[in-house]
């Protein structure tokens, strides 16, 4: 194995309750995209790997409104902008943030006792919000999806492989 090539791991231990799998499969898949940003350095971290200019400092700044919005009941106005970290944020102070946003996030899931209850997102006039259920799958598939983004770009930052 090189020394760009991490070891992948295996999927998460959970506990046994649908609420215990959700959880610790979103948790598993946050700690990808955290592992993914970190050490790079604030540069390269910084930088669109692609032509949409998506980087991974942006991946992690998109995941943290994505989080507060579902979670947390956050509104977000603009979610092409949350793609886009601040000239002022550094990666520590990003990851920190969203450490911070999903730690407060996983408060939230743990005091749910009933996941066909709604979800705490925002109201939207006519559109009741979707289940807990719901939410965390969605969660779960977003995180997914943007940890694979993660994977690639960081392999183009360099060369980096695995998780």
């Amino acid at each position: 194995m090189s020394a760009r090539t991490k070891r992948d791991t295996g999927p998460p231990s959970t506990g046994p309750g649908e609420k215990d799998v959700l959880a610790g499969f979103l948790d598993y898949l946050r700690a990808g995209v955290v592992a993914k940003a970190e050490g790079v350095p604030e540069t390269q971290v910084r930088a669109p790997g692609v032509p949409s200019g998506t980087s991974l400092l942006g991946l992690v700044v998109h995941l943290t409104h994505v989080e507060r919005y579902w979670l947390l009941g956050h509104g977000v106005t603009d979610w092409p902008a949350t793609f886009r970290p601040a000239p002022c944020e550094t990666a520590a102070a990003v990851l920190a943030a969203y450490r911070a946003t999903t730690a407060a996030a996983n408060a939230q899931i743990a005091s749910w006792h009933d996941l066909t209850a709604a979800g705490p997102r925002p109201a939207r006039p006519g559109r009741p919000a979707p289940s807990r259920r719901w939410t965390l799958v969605h969660l779960i598939e977003e995180t997914a999806r943007h940890a694979g983004h993660a994977d690639i770009l960081r392999e183009l930052a360099d060369g980096t492989t695995g998780r």
